[in-house]
């Protein structure tokens, strides 16, 4: 077979087809269906059918092996390779005004320097990317695999705008690739990252009209994000609340029209406007995105709330939140105090990123420290943090652990459910108290 792709098999399952075979650690997959192997998407697809003719290679004696193989329609056949993708993972090749990773100090962690910009990851963990990657030929592959849905970070549908925001001459055909997947049928979610005076207003509205006309099945528009460290990157500024106002009107009359396209959360609080209503969310489509965590957040926290008990006496919780739902979620925790809960909330500012960072989840250990300090703790025993605070459960983001936070403050630091306010309120009332 010629241009062979070996991937190493390093376990294979207990009564799986492939362990029927004799397939062990350490030995090869070549090809399935007489197909090169590329990744998990090419694996995945070929080897669904009922009947799969797979060839193998042998790491004791290297001999190559074919068998075919009768399984159930997408039953798997039991291996388990180096990668869970069956290749490295893809990196950004963009140099974005707008991105953040590039506004990271540079005494955090090495892992959060790392762009990634895979379709692979588009598909299995919704991912957002930008197709800017990927030449013909992969993007071909694309179509043939049905790869679908995907994430897409448009930011806008002219190719010169867009050209100029990624800083890649490739950023250009999004149109002509779009159009393509709309003709294959596949799926496709997009974002747009709003840069008042880049990609606002006629740009904004164009782009709008022509994700409608492609067929995109929900379009997020979310206000840029910016950070304190950005010497020597691009000018850019946050948009005024006027701006973020305007870019709502533009949102809300193409959502009239029909078309499934949300402002975030920060852009209605950015624009000091009142959130939607949970139905204006229709099934949450954009929900990684902050579009509607605060409305779905409330109305699981309001449907637990009916299933808890009144404590006998009142507990005393100290809470931390970002600037932009400190006062909504203050409002919601007010709530508990019927059931003998009085949670003190703490608006704190980020002085680690930035007061221009206002979501709670970039909140770090520093900052939590930096307030301690200042004396805005009550003397409670526990402190809860919204679990999107920490990496791996673990590190915040300028790197302090959460047993360093505790012993710091000496309070007990209680992450909970960030997204979920069903979950909260379990957790609030089932592991806390």
């Amino acid at each position: 077979m010629e241009n062979k792709t070996k991937h190493k098999i390093i376990s294979v399952d207990n009564d799986s087809p492939a362990s029927e075979l004799g397939i062990t650690a350490g030995d090869f997959l070549l090809s399935v269906n007489g197909e090169k192997i590329v990744d998990i998407i090419d694996y995945e697809q070929l080897i669904s059918n009922e009947n799969v003719v797979m060839c193998f290679e042998k790491a004791d004696t290297g001999e190559e092996i074919e068998a075919e193989i009768e399984k159930d329609e997408n039953e798997d056949i039991g291996l388990n390779f180096e990668s869970s993708l069956m290749s490295p993972i893809r990196c950004c090749k963009n140099h974005c005004v707008f991105c953040f990773i590039d506004q990271m100090p540079n005494n955090t962690r090495e892992t959060l320097h790392v762009k990634d910009d895979d379709f692979r990851l588009s598909l299995i963990m919704g991912n957002y990317i930008t197709l800017t990657n990927i030449d013909e030929s992969e993007f071909e592959r694309i179509l043939r695999r049905r790869v679908s849905p995907l994430y897409i970070s448009v930011h806008a549908t002219d190719g010169e705008v867009r050209k100029k925001m990624m800083r890649n001459p490739t950023a250009v055909n999004i149109c002509e690739r779009l159009s393509k997947l709309k003709e294959a049928n596949i799926r496709f979610h997009c974002q747009i990252v709003l840069c008042p005076t880049i990609n606002d207003g006629k740009i904004l509205e164009r782009s709008l009209a022509d994700l409608k006309e492609l067929g995109a099945d929900s379009v997020a528009v979310v206000p840029v994000g910016l950070t304190k460290h950005r010497e020597g990157l691009y000018p850019l500024r946050k948009l005024t609340e006027k701006e973020a106002q305007e870019a709502i009107n533009t949102v809300e009359k193409f959502k009239q029209k029909g078309f499934d396209v949300y402002a975030s959360d920060e852009l209605y609080i950015a624009a000091g406007r009142e959130l939607p209503t949970y139905e204006a969310y229709d099934d949450f489509p954009q929900i990684e995105n902050g579009v509607g965590l605060l409305r779905l957040f409330e109305d699981g926290f309001n449907d637990e709330l009916q299933y808890v008990s009144r404590k006998e006496k009142t507990v005393h919780i100290d809470a931390v939140t970002g600037v932009s739902a400190g006062k909504f979620m203050s409002s919601l925790f007010s709530k508990l105090e019927k059931y003998g809960i009085k949670i003190h909330t703490h608006i704190l500012e980020n002085e680690f990123f930035g007061n221009t960072v206002t979501v709670s989840g970039l909140l770090c250990g520093s900052d939590i420290i930096s307030a301690y300090k200042n004396g805005v703790f009550t003397d409670s025993e526990i402190l809860i943090i919204p679990c999107s605070m920490l990496r791996d459960g673990k590190y915040f983001l300028d790197g302090i652990t959460l047993e360093t936070l505790s012993e710091t403050i000496n309070k007990r630091i209680i992450p909970l459910a960030a997204s979920d306010g069903s979950e909260f309120v379990a957790e609030l009332f089932g592991e806390v108290l």
